[in-house]
């Protein structure tokens, strides 16, 4: 019966190096990009911690400050031994989750959804009944979690064209309404103004106050 009580999930979430992720951002954010990217993964994480589906989440980077922020909202942080790209350490995450939680389902899920919501990501967890499923991004070409069943390999293939990669290895697409918040990665300035849109974590929205502020001269303007 305990076994009942066990979210059937654990969740590996690969974080670059701030000092070279969210490249994307640095025309728009050049002073904040490092500050953001750090934003985005604690406001991920810790509403990935807050899904009753998540029994404990994996943070796999290298970047000291990212590690100590997400230990500080409940995360487990482990090295990227690999260093070697951001399938290699999702592999690698998953074959830690492996040997320390058996039998428990493995999920990749973007560092990147500043405005991610529990609920919307514990109905995709829920819906993830095939050995292995994905979540297609809002421009439609790549992915935001694959989740692999219990006992099945990850076989990750994120990058460029990833959810028809996903595709095409056997994973099947969640397709579900009011998922918006798990769809939502950030890449782009235009990606971050939906995402705030949407409504982004604490940590983001403070960032973004400050990026506010610096606009306009002043500080402490909410987001």
């Amino acid at each position: 019966m305990a076994d009942l009580l066990v979210a059937p999930w654990i969740l590996a979430i690969p974080v670059k190096r701030t000092a070279i992720a969210k490249s994307r951002l640095a025309s728009a954010y050049p002073q904040h990009r490092p500050e953001l990217a750090r934003a985005f993964a604690v406001d991920t994480t810790a509403a990935a911690l807050a899904s009753p589906l998540v029994r404990a989440v994996l943070v796999v980077t290298d970047d000291p400050v990212v590690a100590a922020d997400v230990s500080a909202v409940g995360a487990r942080v482990v090295p990227d031994l690999p260093s070697a790209g951001l399938n290699e350490a999702l592999l690698h995450g998953a074959t830690v989750a492996a040997a320390e939680f058996p039998g428990t389902g493995v999920a990749a899920l973007s560092a990147d959804l500043p405005a991610l919501r529990p609920a919307e990501l514990t109905a995709v967890l829920a819906a993830c009944v095939a050995p292995r499923s994905f979540v297609i991004d809002q421009p439609g070409t790549g992915t935001t979690l694959l989740a692999a069943a219990p006992g099945v390999a990850l076989d990750p293939r994120f990058g460029v064209g990833s959810a028809l990669a996903h595709q095409a290895s056997g994973a099947v697409s969640v397709e579900l309404a009011g998922i918006e918040s798990v769809r939502r990665d950030v890449d782009t300035a235009a990606d971050l103004a939906h995402a705030v849109q949407l409504g982004v974590g604490p940590a983001t929205a403070d960032v973004m106050s400050l990026v506010l502020g610096a606009a306009t001269g002043t500080e402490g303007i909410a987001c």
